[in-house]
Parts: C-alpha cells; sequence; structure tokens
C-alpha cells in the first residue's frame, strides 16, 4: 500500500458521511412517493371506472323505463330516445344502446349511433347474473365498457337491453390525473429533497463545530473541545478531552523521566571526566576520548527522546515571522566582520506545528552553517505547502552564495560529528542535529546546489 513521506499507509477514501444520509433520505423518499402516486392513480381509477359505471346503470334504467310500452300490457317495445345524452344520436360516438331478442338473436331497437351496425355481447348462459358488466370492442375499433341486463315482457318473451360507453373516456381522465400527480408529487419531491439537504446540514452542523475546534487545537490555538454539543456526540467530546488531557500528562511524565535520566548520568560522567583529564596515567586520555563519546551519545539520545515527547504535545505551534528575524538579526551579529546580507521571507500568520526552540535549533544551524560558508548574502524562504490528508507543511529554503558542496559530500555533511573542513568552526553537529529532528518532526532536510552558486539547504517541516 502507497504510504506518506514517514512510511505510513495513507487512510482509504472514506465516502461523505452528509452525503450518505443526503442520497439515503433521498432514495427513500423518491420511492415513497413513487409508491404513492401509483396508490392514488390506482384509487383515482377505481373511483372513475366506479362512477362510469353508475353512469351506465342510469342509461339502462331509462332505456328500460323508455323502451316498454306504457299502456300497461307490456308486450311491445317502442323507441326511448337520445336517453338524455345526445352522443346516443351521433354516429360511432362511442356511446350505444341495443335491445336484443333472446330468442331469436333479432336486435329489436338500437340507438343510432351505431348506425346500422350492432354491439357483440357475449351471450348470455342459462344461470348468468341478471345484470352483466364487461369491456368489449365497439364498431369503430374503440374500447368499450358495457352493462347489460334481461327484460321480459307480458307475453313471456324475452330480451337483453344493454348500454355501452367509450373506456377511453376513463383511460384520458385517469391519464390526465396522473400527469397532475406526478407534476405534484415532482414539486412536492423537489422540495422534500432541499429540506432533506437543510436538515442534513442542520444535523450534521456540530461535527463541524466539533472539527473546528480540533483543528484549533491541533493549530495550537485552544488546548481542549470547548462548547455545547448534541448528547450523540457528547461523549466522545468527552472521550477526546480525556485523550488530551491523557496525552498531556504521558509528556509530562516523559519530560521528568528525561529529565532525572540526564542528571543521573551526566553528573557522574563529568566526574569521571574531569578526574580523567587530571591525571597522568597512560589510560587516562583513552577514559576522556570513550567518555565525550559517551557524554556525545547521551546527548543525542537525551535531545531524541525530548523531541519525540515534546512532537506527541497537541496544540503546540510556534509563529514563523519572531523566529526568523531573531534569528537573522543573530546571524548578521555574530558574522559582522563578513558583512553578509541576510534576508528572510515568509507568508503572514505561518506557524510552525511544534516548540519553538526546536525550530530555533533546526533553522539556526542552517543559517549559521550559511552564514559561515556565504560570501557576501544569505537568503531564507518560507512558503506554505498542501500534503495529503488535508495538512499543510512549511517549506523552508536556505540559499548561500558560498563555494557549496560536491554532490557525493551533501549526504556526508548530514551524518554526526562529519565536517568537511576542519578549518572552520564548528563540531560537525549542526545539519545532523536537523536531520534528527526534522525526521521526529514528521518532516526531512535535503541539500541541492543554490541559484545563488553555493549550498542550497531544503527543510520541510509540519505547518498550521
Amino acid at each position: 500500500m502507497p504510504g506518506d513521506e514517514r512510511g505510513r499507509p495513507h487512510p482509504k477514501r472514506s465516502t461523505s458521511l452528509a452525503l450518505r444520509l443526503f442520497f439515503t433520505s433521498t432514495v427513500w423518499s423518491a420511492i415513497a412517493l413513487a409508491a404513492a402516486g401509483v396508490i392514488l392513480v390506482a384509487l383515482y381509477r377505481q373511483s372513475v371506472e366506479r362512477s362510469f359505471d353508475e353512469r351506465l346503470d342510469v342509461y339502462l334504467k331509462t332505456l328500460v323505463a323508455g323502451a316498454v310500452a306504457g299502456d300497461g300490457s307490456n308486450n311491445t317495445l317502442r323507441e326511448p330516445g337520445d336517453l338524455g345524452d345526445p352522443r346516443f344520436g351521433l354516429p360511432l360516438s362511442g356511446w350505444y344502446w341495443l335491445v336484443r331478442s333472446l330468442k331469436s338473436g333479432v336486435v329489436a331497437l338500437s340507438s343510432p349511433s351505431l348506425a346500422g351496425d350492432a354491439i357483440a355481447i357475449p351471450p348470455r348462459t342459462e344461470d348468468g347474473a341478471f345484470i352483466r358488466r364487461g369491456a368489449i370492442t365497439g364498431p369503430d375499433g374503440e374500447a368499450l365498457r358495457y352493462v347489460e341486463r334481461q327484460i321480459t315482457l307480458a307475453d313471456g318473451s324475452r330480451y337483453s337491453v344493454a348500454v355501452a360507453g367509450d373506456a377511453g373516456e376513463v383511460a384520458r381522465d385517469v391519464a390526465t390525473f396522473g400527469s397532475r400527480v406526478a407534476m405534484t408529487l415532482a414539486v412536492f419531491g423537489l422540495g422534500l429533497v432541499l429540506t432533506i439537504a437543510l436538515q442534513v446540514r442542520v444535523g450534521l452542523r456540530p461535527l463541524e463545530r466539533m472539527r473546528k475546534a480540533l483543528y484549533a487545537i491541533r493549530s495550537g490555538d485552544a488546548t481542549r473541545l470547548e462548547g455545547v454539543f448534541p448528547r450523540e456526540i457528547a461523549p466522545v467530546v468527552e472521550e477526546l478531552n480525556a485523550l488530551i488531557e491523557s496525552n498531556g500528562e504521558i509528556v509530562e511524565r516523559a519530560r521528568t523521566h528525561v529529565g532525572n535520566l540526564a542528571h543521573a548520568l551526566k553528573t557522574p560522567l563529568s566526574v569521571i571526566l574531569n578526574e580523567a583529564r587530571s591525571s597522568d596515567a597512560p589510560i587516562a586520555a583513552k577514559i576522556v576520548e570513550q567518555t565525550e563519546a559517551m557524554q556525545s551519545r547521551l546527548q543525542e539520545d537525551l535531545d531524541r527522546a525530548r523531541v519525540a515527547a515534546q512532537r506527541r504535545i497537541i496544540g503546540v505551534a510556534t509563529e514563523i515571522g519572531p523566529v526568523t528575524e531573531g534569528l537573522a538579526r543573530a546571524m548578521r551579529k555574530i558574522h559582522e566582520a563578513k558583512g553578509l546580507t541576510v534576508s528572510v521571507h515568509y507568508p503572514a500568520n505561518a506557524r510552525f506545528r511544534g516548540e519553538r526552540q526546536d525550530l530555533d535549533e533546526m533553522l539556526g544551524n542552517l543559517m549559521d552553517n550559511a552564514c559561515k560558508w556565504a560570501r557576501r548574502s544569505v537568503t531564507v524562504t518560507c512558503d506554505l505547502v498542501a500534503a495529503p490528508g488535508d495538512r499543510r507543511m512549511l517549506h523552508f529554503i536556505v540559499d548561500d552564495d558560498g563555494p557549496g558542496l560536491l554532490p557525493a559530500q551533501r549526504s556526508a555533511v548530514l551524518e554526526r560529528g562529519k565536517r568537511l573542513d576542519e578549518t572552520v568552526p564548528g563540531s560537525g553537529l549542526g545539519l545532523a542535529i536537523v536531520n534528527d529532528l526534522a525526521r521526529v518532526y514528521g518532516g526531512r532536510i535535503s541539500l541541492a546546489a543554490s541559484p545563488a552558486g553555493g549550498l542550497r539547504a531544503d527543510l520541510t517541516l509540519p505547518g498550521v
């Protein structure tokens, strides 16, 4: 798995909680609205069909009342008229009535709208219902809904009386209603989506406040999470504050332990070193050499332990401006005899995520080394650059116009105690210390040729 500059694997990219909530709510809302639309249209279709059938029933009763003679004999049929609806008089209008003899199958009476044609009502069975309903195809190929019953005259003759209407009216009415329902639900759904987006935004606002509070702690503006949070995330806030306090206690114990260790070891070593230096014994020189090596190694390990402890302090940040300006003034004074021009450039409000003394030590060593070798000028530039994981890094560049170093020499000077020129004052620990401190902070240092003609030191450290 690919890693960052410290070899740690990058975390897997996670989906947005807000997008997940929004997507889930929107999908379920869309399903609910679609189901509601289908149910509404189905209920409306049932209502329209029932109303249509009730109209057919009224027409059927009117047809029976108008077709049977009113003289009391009930032995003859007569023209019933248009049943109160002029569409029964328009040819192929889609509205028809028919009276047919059940014995002979001959059409006794029919509406003018049939224009001499007939409608194919399914034949009755002996045990059939008194009133039948159904769907048939009309003479013009249109879909019809019909209602049919039988009547018996006084002479015993039986007739089938049927009324049929255009079923397309039902379909058109339902389609119109369905389109209106779809438009209404679409507008409602759009409003619901906006409401969901607002609800998700408002609901996740406490998490955004917590993120900003954590950033304030990371950048050194706060030491704990403050404020009132909802009950659902209040336990998380309490645990984070407890973790921060525990971190501080661990760091404090580590510092105390480091201090005690330094006091316990450095004092006996100093006594041994002083005794050996004052002795004339042949082995004294060897004791001095080994004791100094032990002191150097002890100091190196103590420095690393101290920085490692400080690196884990949450909420520590150092302003770049005061440190670089102060070091520039110090370098001008220390190397006043050379008449060097020491210039610094940095972004406003840039901060280093760490202790000031560590930044002083790293940047001071780089600037001091540059001033020792520079002929006329030293330039320090600082920039803020983006890093993976929503982090920012400080990019320091220290340029001088000295003789510079060969590529093979650049890696050698980063080793502790390595000096390429014994005539220049120093212990050879400066760049090695910078390298050690930078690595502890998760940064790095590299050396290259400077455009000014000398050496360029490139230092990367965590920023805020």
